[in-house]
């Protein structure tokens, strides 16, 4: 079994940046695709960005292509989205979730409980 535990989450301005992070515990955490994942007031759930067991490939969704970044530490078991040049319309609840693939859908094994950002002035 795999927990995944977000952190970082909050509010900031149009403009600025904010850092999150998802801790993995579980045996196969390391070996394992993961992907950050939101879900905005009314809407479906949207694939952001997600990232290879190890590292090596990355699939970033269109709308935050250029401005957010995921890398992950396999031995910490953590990955970590920085968010740059943060828009309104990223305001979301945000879930971190695993899967031993990586693809661009919402279809991974493990989700954690998510985290809120808002941007708003």
């Amino acid at each position: 079994q795999v927990q995944l535990v977000e952190s970082g989450g909050g509010l900031v301005q149009p403009g600025e940046s904010l850092s999150l992070s998802c801790a993995a515990s579980g045996s196969t955490a390391s070996r394992l695709a993961m992907a950050w994942i939101r879900q905005a007031p009314g809407k479906e759930r949207e694939f952001v960005v997600g990232i290879s067991w190890s590292g090596g490939a990355t699939f970033y969704g269109d709308s935050v292509e250029g401005r957010f970044s995921i890398s992950r530490d396999n031995v910490k078991n953590t990955v970590y989205l920085q968010m740059n040049s943060l828009k309104p319309e990223d305001t979301a609840v945000y879930y971190c979730a695993a899967g031993p693939n990586l693809h661009y859908g919402l279809g991974y094994d493990y989700w954690g409980q998510g985290t809120q950002v808002t941007v708003s002035s």
